[in-house]
Protein backbone atom coordinates (compact mmCIF):
# COMPACT_ATOMS: atom_id res chain seq x y z
CA UNK A 1 0.00 0.00 0.00
CA UNK A 2 2.46 2.58 0.61
CA UNK A 3 4.58 1.54 -1.94
CA UNK A 4 1.30 2.40 -4.39
CA UNK A 5 0.98 5.92 -2.52
CA UNK A 6 4.11 6.98 -2.61
CA UNK A 7 4.15 5.88 -6.81
CA UNK A 8 0.79 7.80 -6.76
CA UNK A 9 2.45 10.55 -4.65
CA UNK A 10 5.50 10.96 -7.58
CA UNK A 11 3.24 10.41 -11.00
CA UNK A 12 0.57 12.99 -9.57
CA UNK A 13 3.46 15.64 -8.50
CA UNK A 14 4.73 15.44 -12.62
CA UNK A 15 4.29 18.84 -14.32
CA UNK A 16 1.74 17.36 -16.92
CA UNK A 17 -0.60 15.79 -13.78
CA UNK A 18 -0.49 19.12 -11.85
CA UNK A 19 -1.33 20.48 -14.95
CA UNK A 20 -4.17 18.33 -15.99
CA UNK A 21 -5.63 18.73 -12.29
CA UNK A 22 -5.35 22.47 -12.68
CA UNK A 23 -7.27 22.78 -16.23
CA UNK A 24 -9.92 19.81 -14.75
CA UNK A 25 -10.87 22.02 -11.84
CA UNK A 26 -10.79 24.86 -13.90
CA UNK A 27 -13.13 23.55 -16.46
CA UNK A 28 -15.52 21.67 -13.85
CA UNK A 29 -15.94 25.23 -11.96
CA UNK A 30 -16.86 27.02 -15.32
CA UNK A 31 -19.06 24.19 -16.14
CA UNK A 32 -21.03 24.01 -12.78
CA UNK A 33 -21.73 27.85 -12.51
CA UNK A 34 -23.68 26.76 -15.95
CA UNK A 35 -27.30 26.07 -14.67
CA UNK A 36 -27.92 22.75 -16.63
CA UNK A 37 -24.35 21.70 -17.86
CA UNK A 38 -23.50 18.68 -15.84
CA UNK A 39 -20.14 17.31 -15.47
CA UNK A 40 -21.17 13.83 -17.09
CA UNK A 41 -21.35 15.98 -20.51
CA UNK A 42 -18.25 17.54 -20.22
CA UNK A 43 -16.31 14.01 -19.51
CA UNK A 44 -17.67 12.77 -22.18
CA UNK A 45 -16.85 15.29 -24.27
CA UNK A 46 -13.31 15.30 -22.80
CA UNK A 47 -12.90 11.34 -23.51
CA UNK A 48 -11.16 12.17 -27.37
CA UNK A 49 -9.15 14.67 -26.22
CA UNK A 50 -7.59 12.32 -24.10
CA UNK A 51 -7.09 9.28 -26.18
CA UNK A 52 -3.42 10.49 -26.40
CA UNK A 53 -2.83 11.25 -23.19
CA UNK A 54 -1.50 8.54 -20.72
CA UNK A 55 -4.22 6.70 -18.83
CA UNK A 56 -3.49 8.43 -15.37
CA UNK A 57 -3.02 11.86 -17.04
CA UNK A 58 -6.48 11.27 -18.70
CA UNK A 59 -8.64 10.30 -15.51
CA UNK A 60 -6.89 12.67 -13.70
CA UNK A 61 -8.25 15.20 -15.95
CA UNK A 62 -11.50 13.91 -16.07
CA UNK A 63 -11.83 14.03 -12.00
CA UNK A 64 -10.74 17.56 -12.43
CA UNK A 65 -13.70 18.14 -13.80
CA UNK A 66 -16.05 15.72 -11.87
CA UNK A 67 -15.37 17.75 -8.49
CA UNK A 68 -14.77 20.87 -10.62
CA UNK A 69 -18.27 20.62 -11.22
CA UNK A 70 -19.51 19.80 -7.93
CA UNK A 71 -17.67 22.59 -6.60
CA UNK A 72 -18.58 25.22 -9.02
CA UNK A 73 -22.17 24.52 -9.01
CA UNK A 74 -23.08 25.30 -5.40
CA UNK A 75 -22.42 29.06 -6.81
CA UNK A 76 -24.99 29.22 -9.12
CA UNK A 77 -27.80 27.83 -6.56
CA UNK A 78 -26.78 30.31 -3.91
CA UNK A 79 -26.24 33.19 -5.59
CA UNK A 80 -29.58 33.00 -8.46
CA UNK A 81 -31.21 29.87 -7.08
CA UNK A 82 -30.45 28.00 -10.31
CA UNK A 83 -28.50 24.63 -9.39
CA UNK A 84 -25.37 24.23 -11.83
CA UNK A 85 -25.13 20.43 -11.13
CA UNK A 86 -27.75 17.86 -9.19
CA UNK A 87 -25.78 17.61 -6.68
CA UNK A 88 -25.90 21.35 -5.59
CA UNK A 89 -29.65 21.66 -5.31
CA UNK A 90 -29.50 21.01 -1.90
CA UNK A 91 -27.04 24.16 -1.27
CA UNK A 92 -29.86 26.23 -2.72
CA UNK A 93 -32.09 25.95 0.36
CA UNK A 94 -30.03 27.55 2.59
CA UNK A 95 -27.43 29.64 0.56
CA UNK A 96 -29.92 31.65 -1.72
CA UNK A 97 -31.82 32.95 1.70
CA UNK A 98 -28.34 33.82 3.13
CA UNK A 99 -27.41 35.86 -0.63
CA UNK A 100 -30.96 37.40 -0.51
CA UNK A 101 -29.93 38.80 3.30
CA UNK A 102 -26.93 40.51 1.69
CA UNK A 103 -24.71 37.47 3.15
CA UNK A 104 -23.44 36.17 -0.49
CA UNK A 105 -19.99 36.41 0.12
CA UNK A 106 -20.15 34.83 3.43
CA UNK A 107 -22.27 31.92 1.74
CA UNK A 108 -19.84 31.18 -0.84
CA UNK A 109 -16.72 31.27 1.32
CA UNK A 110 -18.50 28.47 3.64
CA UNK A 111 -19.61 26.57 0.77
CA UNK A 112 -15.78 27.26 0.08
CA UNK A 113 -14.15 25.87 2.79
CA UNK A 114 -17.06 22.72 3.55
CA UNK A 115 -16.64 21.34 0.28
CA UNK A 116 -12.60 21.87 0.54
CA UNK A 117 -13.39 20.20 3.98
CA UNK A 118 -15.58 17.64 2.74
CA UNK A 119 -13.16 16.65 0.06
CA UNK A 120 -10.48 16.53 2.13
CA UNK A 121 -11.60 14.25 4.81
CA UNK A 122 -12.81 12.09 1.50
CA UNK A 123 -9.67 11.91 0.10
CA UNK A 124 -7.95 10.64 3.41
CA UNK A 125 -10.59 8.06 3.65
CA UNK A 126 -10.05 6.27 0.09
CA UNK A 127 -6.66 6.60 0.33
CA UNK A 128 -6.42 4.58 3.35
CA UNK A 129 -9.42 1.95 3.62
CA UNK A 130 -9.91 1.97 -0.03
CA UNK A 131 -10.00 -1.83 -0.62
CA UNK A 132 -11.81 -2.32 3.09
CA UNK A 133 -14.33 0.35 1.81
CA UNK A 134 -14.84 -1.80 -1.47
CA UNK A 135 -16.02 -5.01 0.44
CA UNK A 136 -18.04 -3.15 2.48
CA UNK A 137 -19.76 -1.33 -0.75
CA UNK A 138 -19.91 -4.96 -1.94
CA UNK A 139 -21.90 -6.19 1.10
CA UNK A 140 -25.24 -4.34 0.66
CA UNK A 141 -28.10 -5.78 -1.22
CA UNK A 142 -31.03 -4.54 -3.14
CA UNK A 143 -32.95 -4.86 0.29
CA UNK A 144 -30.23 -2.87 2.46
CA UNK A 145 -30.59 -0.31 -0.40
CA UNK A 146 -34.88 -0.27 -0.62
CA UNK A 147 -34.36 0.50 3.54
CA UNK A 148 -31.40 3.04 3.35
CA UNK A 149 -33.88 4.43 0.68
CA UNK A 150 -36.99 4.56 2.57
CA UNK A 151 -34.88 6.23 5.63
CA UNK A 152 -33.93 8.84 3.46
CA UNK A 153 -37.48 9.76 3.26
CA UNK A 154 -38.24 9.91 6.85
CA UNK A 155 -36.28 13.15 6.29
CA UNK A 156 -38.71 15.10 5.36
CA UNK A 157 -39.74 16.52 8.13
CA UNK A 158 -36.14 18.46 7.42
CA UNK A 159 -37.79 20.17 4.67
CA UNK A 160 -40.82 21.62 6.28
CA UNK A 161 -42.06 24.21 7.74
CA UNK A 162 -43.41 24.80 11.62
CA UNK A 163 -46.58 23.04 10.64
CA UNK A 164 -46.30 21.96 7.22
CA UNK A 165 -45.20 18.85 7.93
CA UNK A 166 -48.75 17.58 5.83
CA UNK A 167 -47.87 19.86 3.15
CA UNK A 168 -44.01 18.06 2.96
CA UNK A 169 -45.49 14.81 3.21
CA UNK A 170 -47.91 15.49 0.45
CA UNK A 171 -45.70 16.74 -1.73
CA UNK A 172 -43.23 14.08 -1.31
CA UNK A 173 -45.47 11.44 -2.57
CA UNK A 174 -46.27 13.58 -5.27
CA UNK A 175 -42.30 13.68 -5.84
CA UNK A 176 -42.53 9.85 -6.13
CA UNK A 177 -45.44 9.73 -8.20
CA UNK A 178 -43.77 11.54 -10.60
CA UNK A 179 -40.57 9.66 -10.38
CA UNK A 180 -42.92 6.84 -11.92
CA UNK A 181 -43.79 8.23 -15.28
CA UNK A 182 -41.51 6.86 -18.49
CA UNK A 183 -40.63 2.86 -18.96
CA UNK A 184 -40.45 0.49 -15.63
CA UNK A 185 -36.94 -0.88 -16.62
CA UNK A 186 -37.61 -4.24 -14.42
CA UNK A 187 -40.49 -4.17 -16.75
CA UNK A 188 -40.62 -3.05 -19.83
CA UNK A 189 -44.16 -1.54 -18.89
CA UNK A 190 -44.68 2.27 -20.00
CA UNK A 191 -46.47 4.23 -17.29
CA UNK A 192 -48.14 7.43 -17.60
CA UNK A 193 -46.47 8.10 -20.84
CA UNK A 194 -49.89 9.13 -22.67
CA UNK A 195 -48.88 7.48 -25.58
CA UNK A 196 -46.07 10.11 -26.11
CA UNK A 197 -42.70 8.67 -27.16
CA UNK A 198 -40.85 11.81 -24.87
CA UNK A 199 -41.97 10.61 -21.81
CA UNK A 200 -40.56 7.27 -22.13
CA UNK A 201 -37.49 8.01 -20.34
CA UNK A 202 -39.29 9.27 -17.75
CA UNK A 203 -38.80 13.23 -16.47
CA UNK A 204 -35.00 14.35 -15.69
CA UNK A 205 -34.40 15.54 -12.35
CA UNK A 206 -32.10 18.33 -13.69
CA UNK A 207 -35.71 19.26 -15.87
CA UNK A 208 -37.38 19.00 -12.50
CA UNK A 209 -34.97 21.09 -10.50
CA UNK A 210 -34.39 24.15 -12.89
CA UNK A 211 -37.91 24.48 -13.43
CA UNK A 212 -39.38 24.27 -9.86
CA UNK A 213 -36.50 26.41 -8.11
CA UNK A 214 -34.76 28.66 -10.75
CA UNK A 215 -37.73 29.60 -13.23
CA UNK A 216 -40.50 29.29 -10.64
CA UNK A 217 -38.25 31.87 -8.72
CA UNK A 218 -37.85 34.36 -11.86
CA UNK A 219 -41.46 33.83 -12.36
CA UNK A 220 -42.03 34.50 -8.80
CA UNK A 221 -39.74 37.76 -8.71
CA UNK A 222 -42.03 38.80 -11.97
CA UNK A 223 -45.25 38.03 -10.43
CA UNK A 224 -44.01 39.89 -6.79
CA UNK A 225 -41.15 42.25 -7.14
CA UNK A 226 -38.84 42.45 -4.27
CA UNK A 227 -37.39 46.13 -3.19
CA UNK A 228 -34.05 46.45 -3.97
CA UNK A 229 -32.19 47.81 -0.93
CA UNK A 230 -28.45 48.84 -0.49
CA UNK A 231 -28.02 46.39 2.04
CA UNK A 232 -29.27 42.93 -0.03
CA UNK A 233 -27.50 43.88 -2.80
CA UNK A 234 -23.98 45.44 -2.12
CA UNK A 235 -22.85 43.88 1.20
CA UNK A 236 -21.49 40.90 -0.74
CA UNK A 237 -17.61 41.01 -0.43
CA UNK A 238 -17.53 40.01 3.42
CA UNK A 239 -16.00 36.34 3.66
CA UNK A 240 -14.67 35.96 6.91
CA UNK A 241 -16.55 33.01 8.91
CA UNK A 242 -16.21 34.52 12.82
CA UNK A 243 -14.83 31.76 15.64
CA UNK A 244 -18.77 31.22 16.65
CA UNK A 245 -19.58 30.50 13.22
CA UNK A 246 -17.39 28.18 12.40
CA UNK A 247 -17.67 26.41 16.27
CA UNK A 248 -21.53 26.35 15.01
CA UNK A 249 -20.75 24.58 11.42
CA UNK A 250 -17.74 22.23 12.40
CA UNK A 251 -19.49 19.65 13.87
CA UNK A 252 -22.19 19.70 10.79
CA UNK A 253 -19.04 19.41 8.27
CA UNK A 254 -17.57 15.90 9.80
CA UNK A 255 -20.34 14.58 10.47
CA UNK A 256 -21.88 15.08 6.55
CA UNK A 257 -18.36 14.65 5.00
CA UNK A 258 -18.52 11.05 6.90
CA UNK A 259 -21.89 10.51 5.75
CA UNK A 260 -21.63 11.87 2.27
CA UNK A 261 -18.53 9.54 1.49
CA UNK A 262 -20.08 6.17 3.01
CA UNK A 263 -23.25 7.25 0.69
CA UNK A 264 -20.54 7.73 -2.19
CA UNK A 265 -19.36 3.99 -1.97
CA UNK A 266 -22.61 2.94 -2.55
CA UNK A 267 -22.86 2.06 -6.09
CA UNK A 268 -25.38 4.61 -7.72
CA UNK A 269 -25.89 6.91 -5.17
CA UNK A 270 -23.92 9.60 -5.70
CA UNK A 271 -23.47 13.38 -4.81
CA UNK A 272 -27.36 14.46 -4.66
CA UNK A 273 -28.72 11.65 -1.99
CA UNK A 274 -26.01 12.39 0.01
CA UNK A 275 -26.62 16.35 0.16
CA UNK A 276 -30.48 15.19 0.47
CA UNK A 277 -29.95 13.00 3.09
CA UNK A 278 -26.92 14.73 5.07
CA UNK A 279 -29.08 18.14 5.15
CA UNK A 280 -31.96 16.26 6.78
CA UNK A 281 -30.14 14.61 8.95
CA UNK A 282 -28.64 17.91 9.98
CA UNK A 283 -32.05 19.70 10.73
CA UNK A 284 -33.22 16.63 12.71
CA UNK A 285 -30.65 16.42 15.21
CA UNK A 286 -30.56 20.55 15.18
CA UNK A 287 -32.28 22.19 18.65
CA UNK A 288 -35.56 23.52 18.22
CA UNK A 289 -34.54 27.28 18.04
CA UNK A 290 -32.10 25.96 15.03
CA UNK A 291 -34.37 23.95 13.06
CA UNK A 292 -36.81 27.42 12.31
CA UNK A 293 -33.26 28.67 10.74
CA UNK A 294 -33.21 26.06 8.18
CA UNK A 295 -34.41 27.23 4.93
CA UNK A 296 -34.28 30.76 5.31
CA UNK A 297 -30.37 31.23 5.66
CA UNK A 298 -28.60 28.37 8.35
CA UNK A 299 -25.12 28.66 8.10
CA UNK A 300 -25.35 24.81 9.02
CA UNK A 301 -28.21 24.17 6.34
CA UNK A 302 -25.51 25.43 3.60
CA UNK A 303 -22.70 23.54 4.77
CA UNK A 304 -24.02 19.80 5.37
CA UNK A 305 -24.75 19.59 1.61
CA UNK A 306 -21.72 21.33 0.09
CA UNK A 307 -19.38 18.78 2.36
CA UNK A 308 -21.55 15.52 1.67
CA UNK A 309 -21.67 16.07 -2.47
CA UNK A 310 -17.99 16.85 -2.71
CA UNK A 311 -16.98 13.85 -0.44
CA UNK A 312 -19.97 11.42 -1.89
CA UNK A 313 -17.66 12.61 -5.41
CA UNK A 314 -14.66 10.89 -4.14
CA UNK A 315 -16.44 8.15 -2.75
CA UNK A 316 -17.82 7.40 -6.09
CA UNK A 317 -14.41 6.74 -7.05
CA UNK A 318 -14.19 3.12 -4.37
CA UNK A 319 -16.80 1.39 -6.31
CA UNK A 320 -15.41 2.26 -9.50
CA UNK A 321 -11.72 1.65 -9.03
CA UNK A 322 -11.60 -0.85 -6.65
CA UNK A 323 -14.84 -3.22 -8.40
CA UNK A 324 -15.68 -1.59 -11.58
CA UNK A 325 -18.92 -0.86 -10.33
CA UNK A 326 -19.57 3.20 -11.78
CA UNK A 327 -21.24 4.67 -8.45
CA UNK A 328 -22.97 7.68 -10.43
CA UNK A 329 -23.88 8.37 -13.74
CA UNK A 330 -20.28 10.53 -14.25
CA UNK A 331 -18.16 7.55 -12.89
CA UNK A 332 -19.82 5.03 -15.58
CA UNK A 333 -19.02 7.78 -18.48
CA UNK A 334 -15.46 7.44 -16.62
CA UNK A 335 -15.72 3.63 -16.50
CA UNK A 336 -15.81 3.63 -20.41
CA UNK A 337 -12.81 5.88 -20.82
CA UNK A 338 -10.95 3.55 -18.48
CA UNK A 339 -12.03 0.70 -20.46
CA UNK A 340 -10.99 2.41 -23.35
CA UNK A 341 -7.62 3.34 -22.52
CA UNK A 342 -6.97 0.04 -22.30
CA UNK A 343 -7.04 -0.48 -18.33
CA UNK A 344 -9.84 -2.75 -16.93
CA UNK A 345 -10.63 -1.59 -13.58
CA UNK A 346 -11.36 -3.61 -10.48
CA UNK A 347 -9.96 -5.72 -7.49
CA UNK A 348 -6.34 -6.18 -9.11
CA UNK A 349 -6.59 -2.36 -10.51
CA UNK A 350 -3.78 -1.22 -7.83
CA UNK A 351 -1.35 -3.81 -8.73
CA UNK A 352 -1.35 -4.12 -12.70
CA UNK A 353 -2.33 -0.20 -12.51
CA UNK A 354 -0.88 1.50 -9.47
CA UNK A 355 0.26 4.75 -11.09
CA UNK A 356 -3.51 5.07 -12.28
CA UNK A 357 -4.76 4.07 -9.33
CA UNK A 358 -3.30 6.09 -6.35
CA UNK A 359 -2.28 8.68 -8.12
CA UNK A 360 -5.96 9.56 -8.94
CA UNK A 361 -6.27 9.60 -5.42
CA UNK A 362 -3.48 11.41 -4.67
CA UNK A 363 -4.37 13.92 -7.46
CA UNK A 364 -8.17 14.89 -5.32
CA UNK A 365 -6.28 16.35 -2.42
CA UNK A 366 -4.12 18.28 -4.67
CA UNK A 367 -7.64 19.05 -6.49
CA UNK A 368 -9.56 20.39 -3.49
CA UNK A 369 -6.65 22.77 -2.86
CA UNK A 370 -6.30 24.10 -6.50
CA UNK A 371 -10.31 24.78 -6.11
CA UNK A 372 -9.96 26.36 -2.13
CA UNK A 373 -6.95 28.65 -3.90
CA UNK A 374 -8.87 29.10 -7.04
CA UNK A 375 -12.05 30.30 -6.10
CA UNK A 376 -11.59 32.18 -3.05
CA UNK A 377 -9.78 35.22 -4.50
CA UNK A 378 -12.63 35.00 -7.00
CA UNK A 379 -15.69 35.41 -4.52
CA UNK A 380 -16.21 39.20 -4.36
CA UNK A 381 -16.05 39.38 -7.88
CA UNK A 382 -18.75 36.28 -8.14
CA UNK A 383 -20.79 37.51 -5.68
CA UNK A 384 -21.31 41.19 -7.54
CA UNK A 385 -23.95 38.91 -10.24
CA UNK A 386 -26.18 40.26 -7.21
CA UNK A 387 -25.75 43.76 -7.92
CA UNK A 388 -27.15 43.11 -11.64
CA UNK A 389 -30.30 45.02 -11.52
CA UNK A 390 -33.14 42.48 -11.62
CA UNK A 391 -34.92 43.34 -15.29
CA UNK A 392 -31.33 42.08 -16.22
CA UNK A 393 -31.30 39.13 -14.08
CA UNK A 394 -34.38 37.62 -14.76
CA UNK A 395 -34.12 37.40 -18.48
CA UNK A 396 -31.03 35.80 -17.85
CA UNK A 397 -32.07 33.22 -15.38
CA UNK A 398 -34.80 32.22 -17.61
CA UNK A 399 -32.30 32.30 -20.82
CA UNK A 400 -29.72 29.92 -18.97
CA UNK A 401 -32.39 27.79 -17.38
CA UNK A 402 -34.10 26.91 -20.52
CA UNK A 403 -31.00 26.59 -22.83
CA UNK A 404 -28.94 24.66 -20.32
CA UNK A 405 -32.33 21.69 -20.08
CA UNK A 406 -32.25 22.13 -23.88
CA UNK A 407 -28.99 21.52 -24.08
CA UNK A 408 -29.30 18.41 -21.84
CA UNK A 409 -31.73 16.86 -24.80
CA UNK A 410 -32.30 19.10 -27.41
CA UNK A 411 -35.80 18.07 -27.00
CA UNK A 412 -38.39 20.83 -27.49
CA UNK A 413 -40.83 18.95 -24.86
CA UNK A 414 -38.78 19.43 -22.51
CA UNK A 415 -39.18 22.98 -22.43
CA UNK A 416 -43.17 23.35 -22.31
CA UNK A 417 -42.72 20.46 -19.44
CA UNK A 418 -40.09 22.74 -17.39
CA UNK A 419 -42.73 25.92 -18.29
CA UNK A 420 -45.62 23.58 -16.83
CA UNK A 421 -43.78 22.46 -13.61
CA UNK A 422 -42.52 25.77 -13.14
CA UNK A 423 -45.99 27.52 -13.51
CA UNK A 424 -47.52 24.63 -10.89
CA UNK A 425 -44.63 25.05 -8.72
CA UNK A 426 -44.93 28.67 -8.35
CA UNK A 427 -48.84 27.95 -7.51
CA UNK A 428 -47.33 25.45 -4.83
CA UNK A 429 -45.41 28.23 -3.18
CA UNK A 430 -48.09 31.18 -3.44
CA UNK A 431 -50.18 28.02 -1.01
CA UNK A 432 -47.35 27.66 1.38
CA UNK A 433 -46.13 24.57 -0.03
CA UNK A 434 -42.43 23.19 0.21
CA UNK A 435 -40.77 22.41 -2.96
CA UNK A 436 -37.76 20.63 -1.78
CA UNK A 437 -39.68 17.24 -0.33
CA UNK A 438 -41.36 17.14 -4.49
CA UNK A 439 -37.01 16.62 -5.18
CA UNK A 440 -36.69 14.37 -2.20
CA UNK A 441 -39.09 12.10 -3.58
CA UNK A 442 -38.45 12.32 -7.16
CA UNK A 443 -34.76 11.10 -6.59
CA UNK A 444 -35.22 8.35 -4.17
CA UNK A 445 -38.92 7.23 -5.98
CA UNK A 446 -36.47 5.06 -8.31
CA UNK A 447 -34.16 3.22 -6.45
CA UNK A 448 -36.77 2.42 -3.61
CA UNK A 449 -38.73 0.63 -6.59
CA UNK A 450 -36.09 -0.93 -8.20
CA UNK A 451 -34.68 -2.13 -5.03
CA UNK A 452 -38.23 -3.42 -3.74
CA UNK A 453 -38.61 -5.29 -6.68
CA UNK A 454 -35.37 -6.97 -7.03
CA UNK A 455 -35.80 -7.71 -2.62
CA UNK A 456 -38.97 -9.19 -3.52
CA UNK A 457 -37.88 -11.13 -6.45
CA UNK A 458 -35.12 -12.69 -4.67
CA UNK A 459 -37.27 -13.53 -1.68
CA UNK A 460 -39.74 -14.97 -3.75
CA UNK A 461 -42.54 -11.93 -2.89
CA UNK A 462 -41.79 -12.30 0.52
CA UNK A 463 -40.96 -9.12 2.99
CA UNK A 464 -39.01 -11.52 5.35
CA UNK A 465 -36.17 -9.89 3.88
CA UNK A 466 -37.05 -7.24 6.46
CA UNK A 467 -35.30 -8.84 9.25
CA UNK A 468 -33.63 -11.55 7.86
CA UNK A 469 -30.26 -9.42 7.25
CA UNK A 470 -28.51 -7.79 9.83
CA UNK A 471 -27.92 -4.63 7.51
CA UNK A 472 -32.22 -4.54 6.14
CA UNK A 473 -32.89 -5.04 10.03
CA UNK A 474 -30.37 -2.68 11.42
CA UNK A 475 -31.56 0.29 9.22
CA UNK A 476 -35.53 -0.68 9.30
CA UNK A 477 -35.07 -0.52 12.83
CA UNK A 478 -33.53 3.00 12.56
CA UNK A 479 -36.17 4.09 10.20
CA UNK A 480 -38.54 3.43 12.65
CA UNK A 481 -37.13 4.82 15.66
CA UNK A 482 -36.77 8.28 13.59
CA UNK A 483 -40.40 8.39 12.77
CA UNK A 484 -41.64 7.12 16.34
CA UNK A 485 -39.49 9.37 18.03
CA UNK A 486 -40.74 13.26 17.23
CA UNK A 487 -44.24 11.31 17.98
CA UNK A 488 -43.22 10.66 21.28
CA UNK A 489 -41.64 14.18 21.79
CA UNK A 490 -45.12 15.47 20.76
CA UNK A 491 -46.86 13.37 22.45
CA UNK A 492 -44.79 14.63 25.80
CA UNK A 493 -45.01 18.41 24.80
CA UNK A 494 -48.68 17.88 24.63
CA UNK A 495 -49.39 16.45 28.22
Amino acid sequence: MWDGIIIGISTAFSPINLLAVFLGCFAGTFIGLLPGLGPISAIALMIPITYGLDPATGMILMAGVYYGAIFGGSTSSILINAPGVAGTVASSFDGYPLAKSGYAGKALALAAYASFIGGTVATFLLLLFAPILAKVSLSFQSSDYFMLMVLGLTTIAAFSGKGNYLKAAMMTIFGLMLSTVGTDLSTGVERYTFGSIDLLDGISFLLLAMASFALAEALHNILIPVKETNDSSTTVCDLKITKEEFKEVAPTIGRSSLLGFFVGILPGAGATIASFLSYGVERNLASDEEKEKFGKGSLRGLAAPESANNAACSGSFVPLLTLGIPGSGTTAIMLGALISYGVQPGPRLFVDHPQVFWSVIISMYIGNMVLLIMNLPLIPYIAKLLTVPRPILIPLILFFSLIGVYLVSFNNIDLYIMVFIALFALILRLLDFPIAPMLLGFILGKPIEDNLYRALLANEGSVSFLWERPITLTIFLLTIAVVVTPILRLRKGNN
